[in-house]
This record gives C-alpha cells, sequence and structure tokens, in this order.
C-alpha cells in the first residue's frame, strides 16, 4: 500500500467534528463511539460556534468537517441559507418527540437535529451569595438591582452562541426596545464579560463571581458535580434543541452519520446524564426509568412554562447585528457603562431618601443615556440594514462600511455613558 493509500484509508475512518461544546461532554461520547466503531475514529475541532461558522465557510468542498455540533439553532439556519448542510433522514431517533412544547425538534428539511434540549437561566454559588447577604435571583429583572452590583458574570456573544441564545432570548420574550434596556442593565451591574462562555460557570462554581447568566447544564453540571451552586429558569426563557448536522461537502459523510444517529440514540442520549454533562435529553424522562437522576429538570414540562417561543429565523436574520452591537456597547465599553451604572445606583439611593422633582427628572435622562439600545425598533425590521450585515465581510467597501458602522456605535456609546454619569452626578448635586 503506497503512503497515500495509507493516508487515505486513514481519513476514511476518521469523522471530523467542529463543535462549541466542553471537554467533558466530547470525551465522553468520542470513548462510547469509537468502543461501538473501532473502524472509525473521531476528531474533535474546539470552536466557539461564531467561529464554527466562519471556518464551515471558508472551507472548500471536500475540506470541510464532517459534523457541527453546537447549541445554537440560529447558527444552523445560517450554514442551512448558505447550503453548507446535508440532509440525512436516516440518522433520526424514531422515538423522539416532534416538538419540544411548541418548537419543533429536528429541521423540516432535515438538515439539522435535536440531540439534546437546552433552556437558559441563571446559576449562583451559595456560599457567595451567603457571604455577600444576596437574596437568590428568580427572573433576569432581578439582576438590574442595585444590591447585585459587581457580582454578577456574562460572556460576550460574539465568543459564546449560548451567551447570544440568552441574549435574544430576553430579546424575544422582552421585545427590543424594553429587552436590550434591561439586557444594559444587567451589564452594568456585571463584574466582568468573559471572552468564553465556561469562564462564567467556572467563576461562580469557584467562587469568583456571585451569578452567572448561562445556558442550563452549565449551572446542573456543577450542581451535580457537587459545587455549592443552584440554577433556575426564568419565566421569561426557552426550551430549544441544541443541533447536530451532516455538513455538505465534508469528507466522510457515511462515518459521519453514524455519529449523528449514534448521539441520538438511546445510548447516546444517555451519556447526558453523566453530572459533568448534565444535560436533558431529547427522549422523555419517563423512557430512562432509573437511570435519570433524582429531581433531574425535565425538559417538556418547562418548555410547557416558558414564555418564550423561541424564533431561530428572527434571531439567524438579525445575528450579526445583535452580537457587533453587544460588543460596541458592553464588551468593549464595560467599565464605562459600570460608571454610569453606580453613578445611576448612587442617585437613585439618595433621591429615595429624599425625594427631589428635577434630580428625578435628570435620573430619567441618565437612564435613557444609558440603556436605550443604539439600534431602534425599526431599523432592526429594514431589510437592508440587515442585508448589509449579511454580506461577505472580506469584501473591502463592506468591511469599510462595517467598521466604519462599529466605530460610531462605539463611540455613542461612549457619550452616552459619559452623558449618564454627568446626568446622575447633577442629580445627586441637587438632593444635598
Amino acid at each position: 500500500m503506497t503512503a497515500f493509500s495509507v493516508l487515505s484509508a486513514a481519513q476514511a475512518g476518521t469523522v471530523s467534528v467542529v463543535t462549541s461544546f466542553p471537554k467533558e461532554l466530547t470525551e465522553a461520547y468520542k470513548k462510547a463511539f469509537e468502543a461501538r466503531n473501532p473502524g472509525i475514529k473521531l476528531e474533535i475541532l474546539n470552536k466557539n460556534t461564531t467561529a464554527s461558522i466562519a471556518y464551515i465557510k471558508e472551507l472548500a468542498v471536500g475540506q470541510r468537517p464532517d459534523v457541527m455540533w453546537a447549541s445554537a439553532p440560529d447558527a444552523f439556519e445560517v450554514l442551512a441559507h448558505d447550503k453548507l448542510l446535508q440532509a440525512a433522514p436516516e440518522v433520526k431517533n424514531p422515538e423522539a418527540p416532534a416538538k419540544v412544547g411548541n418548537y419543533p425538534l429536528n429541521d423540516p428539511e432535515n438538515l439539522y437535529y435535536g440531540q439534546a434540549l437546552a433552556g437558559y437561566g441563571l446559576m449562583w454559588n451559595t456560599r457567595y451569595m451567603q457571604a455577600h447577604k444576596l437574596a437568590a435571583p428568580k427572573e433576569w429583572a432581578d439582576l438590574v438591582k442595585p444590591e447585585y452590583f459587581g457580582h454578577v458574570a456574562v460572556s460576550s456573544p460574539s465568543r459564546s452562541g449560548t451567551t447570544h441564545l440568552t441574549v435574544e432570548t430576553i430579546l424575544q420574550g422582552e421585545g427590543w426596545e424594553k429587552g436590550w434596556s434591561q439586557m444594559l442593565q444587567i451589564s452594568g451591574n456585571c463584574a466582568a464579560v468573559t471572552d468564553r462562555s465556561f469562564a462564567v460557570p467556572d467563576g461562580v462554581n469557584n467562587g469568583q463571581y456571585g451569578i452567572g447568566l448561562v445556558i442550563d447544564f452549565f449551572g446542573l453540571a456543577g450542581k451535580y458535580s457537587g459545587y455549592p451552586v443552584e440554577f433556575v429558569y426564568p419565566s421569561v426563557t426557552a426550551v430549544v434543541p441544541a443541533n447536530i448536522a451532516l455538513v455538505a461537502g465534508g469528507k466522510n459523510a457515511e462515518e459521519a452519520k453514524k455519529f449523528i444517529s449514534f448521539t441520538l440514540s438511546r445510548e447516546g442520549q444517555e451519556l447526558l446524564f453523566d453530572p459533568k454533562i448534565s444535560r436533558l435529553p431529547i427522549l422523555p424522562n419517563a423512557s430512562f426509568g432509573a437511570k435519570v437522576p433524582a429531581n433531574y429538570p425535565d425538559a417538556q414540562a418547562i418548555a410547557k412554562r416558558a414564555k418564550v417561543s423561541f424564533d431561530s429565523k428572527l434571531s439567524g436574520d438579525r445575528y450579526q447585528v445583535v452580537v457587533s452591537m453587544f460588543d460596541q456597547m458592553v464588551t468593549f465599553r464595560l467599565k464605562d457603562l459600570q460608571a454610569a451604572t453606580k453613578a445611576i445606583h448612587e442617585a437613585e439611593r439618595k433621591l429615595k431618601a429624599k425625594p427631589n422633582a428635577q434630580a428625578a427628572e435628570l435620573l430619567k435622562q441618565a437612564r435613557s443615556f444609558a440603556y436605550s439600545p443604539l439600534v431602534s425598533d425599526s431599523m432592526i425590521k429594514d431589510e437592508a440594514f440587515l442585508a448589509l450585515f449579511r454580506k461577505n465581510k472580506k469584501d473591502v467597501a463592506v468591511a469599510k462600511q462595517l467598521t466604519g458602522l462599529e466605530d460610531m456605535w462605539n463611540s455613542k456609546a461612549k457619550a452616552n455613558y459619559d452623558k449618564a454619569r454627568e446626568l446622575a452626578g447633577q442629580a445627586v448635586a441637587l438632593i444635598k
């Protein structure tokens, strides 16, 4: 056999999987699948969701990874729109329900499949909360309160697909304007915006942060692994599938189908109950009997209570706008937003003790400057505006236009936060 033949044979027995999932999950599936299929090897390429999309788009047919595996349904919408996914209806588990709540488990064109279920919520460190005399939060809105200033952590949606889904869930649940106002107030209370989603639960688990905005499996994995943490689903949440798909133009479609089928099988689903993984299966909890841990969340029950019927098309259409605006208003301007928020909290505290109509009006203006989105509700519905963000960023003219817009957002955010701090200071001066 020639060296080329040996290389080809090795490639033929390898399934390349690009995923944002943590090592604890991917290693468990790699070990179990390779034991069941000794002639096939899994190659895990760990990238955040945004980077995974870009990676697949940049590679030519025959060079792409075989499987995309991630939590964000809107990311799969983007790949499907660009004809980068291949239908494989034979991989589906016939025992799986058609929907979770009102949300379809699988893509109607069979381009991607629900492999696990996920909701979004809040995790907190019980020891930290007790030490700082803080009440456990139950709703997103709780986190705007001044007592939580400096105790919260969130990741950047541009670096974390699950954080983008959390932000998008709030925007869909509250509406664009109110949702952004709430998200900016929460972000102003944050101690940090981390560059990877894993850093938030790790920080809460070890007591670096008190509270984290996370996808459920981060909170549940911490709890079931023995950390002093708890997790809650707010009423404004959604339960959606974490998906897996066959990439069009990958190297080894047939072997890849076997892996996808394994992840959807009963054996593959049981791996989700591992304390280090702690994900919600697509199959009903009752079908697993005693293998389900005590008090384990039931996805269908959570979905029935959830107030948000997640719209993945809407999320996909405005994906780049949301992540870009969050970066320019929060990630890159966190210190300015924190300073404005601290000044507003201080003014509100003094105003509560000593009411003053003129100071109250100044404080209202300060909040408007600090917590209003730079893109209006009408603009986010403008197809021409959205289309700009879907254009090829490698085009020099497009890149220049987007950079100019983002620079303007960044400068405007700083100016707004400075003005908010100034107005809050003027309010305090009037109260003295």
